[in-house]
């Protein structure tokens, strides 16, 4: 999982039933989830996002999911569960249990940064902000931010020469860069104690940043957009633990007491639409979540990619984040 994520407030019914929570191990990224897996690390349960599952299932390390020992299967958010190959495939076999759905978009400190500064992505790139940036250490995120920026929305269509030109620009980007934050407690802490001004994050940065009342802000309205991404759970072929103890956590996870932690603490949208609908609807929309159509609007949404542009942009980053 990613770290962040065991805490017991996402799995209350889980804890209540077994007296603990479930063992975890976390990852920095998902390319570093799916190297360990395919040496041959035994788990039960992993949480990838959208744009991976295909390629986990492909590479054969995931179980299908028993949709009906998942109690609230049929309360889940119906544009969601209807991505082309991500929930289910054509032979009728289930592989992903959506969950949180969020976006990456551009965070500021409001008390350093003007807000004339933050109308376009590009200033993560502007020389003023040298040493006052931080991105995430995710290949993902990084190219979402990269593709928005040069103009393009789909980044499954990438040519050779967008992929160069959003290259270009990671590496004007990395000119400015303090770190790579790579869980959400290192970019809260480094934007709320002031060693970053600006950062391409996750809603929850800007939402917990404020819970510490730090004066940090997200925006949804640079002119370029943001970028919106769908994670969940998957159950991974080999592992050695309880099978009812693994819907017993997927179960745990799907309720509206966690669907009010996720939106209220983590700033993002739960993927069962009747725990959704369960909660304050002020609260939903102070959150952006009340209108799905308005919040999908002028988006990069991270679905899967090509094997290959993929492995470019793995290898490629690695480049930038190393100076070449």
């Amino acid at each position: 999982d990613w770290s962040g994520y065991e805490v017991p407030e996402f799995h209350p019914d889980y804890v209540a039933k077994h007296g603990d929570s479930p063992t975890f191990t976390f990852f920095g990224d998902e390319e570093e989830a799916f190297q360990k897996l395919r040496s041959g690390f035994k788990t039960d349960l992993a949480h990838p996002c959208s744009q991976s599952v295909a390629k986990w299932r492909d590479a054969g390390l995931l179980e299908p999911l028993d949709k009906t020992k998942i109690t609230a299967w049929a309360d889940m958010n119906p544009q969601i569960m209807a991505m082309k190959d991500l929930v289910s495939t054509a032979d009728g076999q289930v592989w992903f249990l959506p969950w949180e759905w969020g976006n990456s978009l551009l965070t500021y400190n409001s008390e350093k940064v003007d807000a004339a500064d933050i109308k376009s992505l590009r200033v993560l790139a502007d020389p003023r902000f040298k040493d006052r940036v931080s991105i995430g250490d995710n290949v993902d995120d990084a190219y979402a931010l990269a593709s928005l920026a040069i103009g393009l929305k789909d980044w499954t269509q990438m040519t050779d020469a967008q992929f160069k030109e959003a290259s270009d620009f990671l590496r004007e980007v990395h000119k400015n860069v303090r770190l790579y934050w790579t869980d959400t407690t290192e970019i809260v802490q480094a934007m709320s104690g002031g060693e970053v001004d600006l950062a391409w994050a996750w809603n929850d940065a800007a939402v917990q940043s404020a819970l510490a009342g730090a004066p940090i802000k997200s925006t949804r309205d640079t002119k370029e957009g943001l970028s919106t991404w769908v994670c969940g759970y998957v159950r991974i072929k080999g592992g050695t633990g309880s099978v009812d103890k693994a819907y017993d956590y997927l179960n745990a996870i799907n309720t509206p007491a966690v669907a009010t932690y996720l939106l209220t603490d983590w700033g993002y949208g739960h993927a069962n639409a009747r725990a959704m609908s369960e909660i304050d609807p002020q609260v939903v929309a102070d959150q952006g979540y009340a209108d799905v159509e308005k919040f999908l609007d002028r988006t990069l949404f991270q679905s899967p990619l090509p094997t290959e542009l993929r492995q470019k942009m793995i290898e490629e980053f690695e480049k930038i984040k190393a100076g070449y």
